[in-house]
């Protein structure tokens, strides 16, 4: 049976590769809206970041997404960046060790 190829995509605050399903897609639509993209098939320009909330972290330290998609955040928006990463985390380490 043929392999299946498996989406890369890059973390842009550790510039790391890995598969897309690890990463959480964070995308600014055509009004300039900048949010998470939860299914990951939102329309717009989108930016990944892994599932660590040390790497959240640093990306609101840093404002990385600010950055990258030349517009101004709030503070919320990272809040909420990092309790959704601390959220898929958790869940992660849970359905890992279960099997």
């Amino acid at each position: 049976m043929k392999k299946r190829k498996i989406p890369m995509r890059k973390d842009i605050v550790t510039g790391e590769m890995a598969p897309k399903k690890e990463l959480i897609r964070i995308v600014r639509d055509a009004e300039g809206q900048v949010s998470i993209d939860e299914t990951g098939k939102k329309s717009g320009r989108g930016a990944y970041i892994s599932i660590n909330v040390e790497v959240a972290k640093k990306a609101k330290a840093e404002h990385v997404f600010e950055k990258v998609f030349s517009t101004e955040l709030a503070d919320n928006f990272y809040d909420d960046l990092i309790a959704y990463v601390d959220h898929k985390q958790a869940r992660k380490e849970l359905f890992e060790n279960g099997k």
